[in-house]
């Protein structure tokens, strides 16, 4: 098979710039969906503003590919206390910047809660494009200011801001003395998360870890270059991205809310009413059927007394 270019004209840079013409024409449209459907968007926030509890109907609905991240606790917090949720498209959206329109931000509104201080929670996830080929979303740990003793994370969520915040600090500093990002073992705060994700049972941890997912660690500049760097060395440092990430699954959450919830937002919220309106009527129909029950009932009673009235008396014996 590997033959099979060698004996024609074309060559697989010609094929990768068809790829990159497709690419090109596929973000293209998502630019123009972007700017047709904001202000629809828009106009549908105003709307459901009004509807009490519509966001919170909306989760209640939501597909397995989100619903399956939301344990009881995450639900207590979401249904009681979410006001909003709301999606942009940041890059494309901002005037100066003219990024890639598959960059999202997702921002959560919160009514004062039992669990935290924060009434405005905002995920931004960039789209990138890796030295080896590989794009997706990537993106930076957001704090959460829990309340004492209500971190649903587990103190998690926590330990991957500050673990960021030193690496970040690192290679900044790096960057200033040389113009590279020192290479290396993991720092004391990244042992201490590491150590906290190998001994806590990650299976239902709380929706809420989503804040920290980070993802693969590529630059700006590195989606802009063509410049390669050794395969190895990239494959060990995703290797170890991934031992410290508390939410691996992050993006792909991240693209079932921004391309599924976010703009089937109505279609959820009409699920979860009719739902209700099959609850309210199976309840109603489980209420007549008890009158009903203790309608025959006492018509049953009424009936075997009347049969015992009419039935021959057994004769006294005299005595």
């Amino acid at each position: 098979m590997s033959a099979a270019l060698e004996e024609t004209p074309v060559s697989y840079e010609d094929l990768a710039d068809i790829e990159k013409e497709f690419d090109d024409v596929e973000t293209e449209i998502i630019r123009q969906q972007i700017a047709l459907t904001k202000p629809l968007y828009e106009r549908r926030s105003k709307t459901t503003s009004q509807i009490p509890n519509f966001w919170p109907l909306v989760l209640e609905q939501a597909p397995p590919d989100i619903d399956q991240y939301i344990q009881p606790s995450d639900s207590a917090l979401l249904l009681s206390s979410l006001l909003s949720i709301s999606v942009s498209h940041f890059e494309a959206e901002s005037k100066t910047s003219g990024g890639d329109p598959r960059s999202v931000s997702v921002t959560w509104e919160f009514a004062p809660n039992d669990y935290f201080h924060d009434e405005k929670l905002e995920k931004k996830f960039w789209y990138r494009r890796a030295r080896d080929g590989w794009c997706g979303l990537v993106s930076e740990p957001v704090d959460i200011k829990w309340k004492e003793g209500r971190d649903l994370t587990g103190g998690l969520l926590g330990l991957v801001c500050k673990a960021w915040e030193v690496e970040q600090k690192s290679l900044d500093t790096n960057s200033k003395s040389n113009g590279k990002a020192k290479k290396g073992g993991l720092t004391p705060e990244q042992k201490i998360l590491k150590r906290k994700i190998e001994n806590t049972g990650m299976g239902g941890l709380s929706f809420f870890a989503w804040f920290g997912f980070i993802g693969r660690k590529v630059s700006e500049e590195e989606t802009a270059s063509n410049a390669e760097e050794d395969q190895d060395d990239e494959e060990d440092e995703e290797d170890i991205d991934m031992s410290l990430e508390i939410f691996p699954d992050g993006d792909d959450l991240a693209i079932s809310i921004t391309e599924d919830l976010w703009p089937g937002a109505i279609k959820y919220f009409t699920q979860a009413q009719e739902q209700d309106a099959l609850s309210d009527a199976d309840f109603e129909s489980d209420d007549e059927e008890e009158e009903g029950g203790d309608a025959n009932a006492a018509e049953d009673s009424d009936q075997s007394e009347g049969e015992n009235e009419n039935r021959p008396k057994k004769k006294q014996r005299s005595s």
